[in-house]
């Protein structure tokens, strides 16, 4: 591989890669598997190389307790009607997250049309990673209510003023030269997307509340395997009811229930002495963090949405593997 890639690119990727292996040793002598040969395998087969041996090995080890408690409560891995029925295997490409599929790892049987996906995340539990910008209309894209005229008012001439910025010093300008930019440019815009995000609410509050959390969780119901050093968690993000189903007579051995979505939105408010930073609450148990930063040193027109899931429904299954610690001589 030609092109320079992050540490965080390639332990992710290798985490895929690791979790479509386990799945293709453990399930190929249960039932027919076909793994579907795409370049997102063998970028994630490339990342997984460069991995030492005990990296590798740990990889390996969180990748098998996480798929054989799938293989638990997803009785379709293991089982098909026949020959025919094979189980297909794919490593998603990274536009499908783009377009609202989080799913990393999917595993398909057509002729049963039935699939389930993972996401796979190695040490952390962010959700989205979305833009601001005064050319980006984040109603329409994660609501399918384009926002007011009145929002891009707000934000126009802060971007704008960006932009000259960055064009006027050659892309040279930082941040940190702007002196007090959290108070100064990151508050007054997410003061606009607060009150944008209200309006939009406030005209239809059960599609708004349901849309934010899809749009914020993934389009398609999947398993989330976290892992870290010391243990691997499987969220079962069962919001549409498609995963958990039985085979014929064969019914998982855990039940990972529905889980409710929000009805609409309770508050949205400012981490105390946060200029940079809301809190979206939702009814049905719901709340995220977003951080709104500049992703680069540099000053550029645009700010970057970290978005995390701070709290969930009851009902959303968890499960946490803890890993085998060796005893140092």
């Amino acid at each position: 591989m030609t092109k320079k890639i992050s540490k965080q690119m390639i332990t992710g990727k290798s985490f895929e890669f690791a979790l479509l292996n386990e799945f293709k040793e453990k399930l190929s002598t249960k039932t027919t598997v076909e793994v579907i040969d795409n370049n997102s395998l063998e970028i994630a087969k490339d990342c997984f190389s460069q991995l030492n041996d005990t990296e590798q090995s740990r990889y390996k080890l969180s990748a098998s307790f996480a798929v054989n408690f799938l293989m638990d409560v997803e009785p379709r891995l293991s089982n098909g009607i026949d020959e025919k029925d094979a189980l297909q295997l794919e490593i998603m490409s990274d536009d499908k997250g783009k377009q609202g599929d989080v799913r990393d790892v999917v595993a398909i049987r057509l002729v049963q049309k039935w699939e389930i996906g993972v996401s796979a995340k190695n040490n952390h539990k962010a959700v989205r990673h979305q833009r601001l910008s005064d050319t980006l209309d984040f109603g329409e894209k994660w609501l399918d209510k384009p926002c007011s005229q009145i929002y891009f008012n707000d934000v126009c001439h802060i971007f704008s003023s960006l932009r000259r910025i960055r064009k006027n010093s050659g892309a040279t300008t930082t941040w940190k030269s702007l002196g007090d930019f959290h108070t100064d440019i990151l508050r007054p815009i997410l003061e606009a997307f607060k009150t944008e995000l209200l309006r939009i609410h406030n005209n239809d509050q059960q599609k708004t509340a349901e849309k934010l959390v899809e749009f914020l969780i993934g389009s398609e119901d999947f398993y989330k395997v976290i892992q870290t050093k010391k243990a691997v968690e499987i969220q079962a993000f069962n919001l549409r009811g498609s995963l958990n189903k039985a085979f014929n007579s064969i019914k998982p051995k855990y039940i990972t229930p529905r889980v409710m979505l929000p009805t609409r939105i309770l508050d949205i408010s400012f981490i105390e002495g946060r200029n940079n930073t809301l809190i979206v609450k939702l009814d049905n148990e719901w709340s995220f963090s977003f951080r709104i930063h500049n992703a680069s040193s540099r000053v550029e027109p645009s700010l970057k949405f970290d978005v995390t899931l701070l709290t969930s429904p009851k009902s959303l299954f968890k499960n946490t593997l803890k890993m085998p610690t060796t005893k140092k001589l």
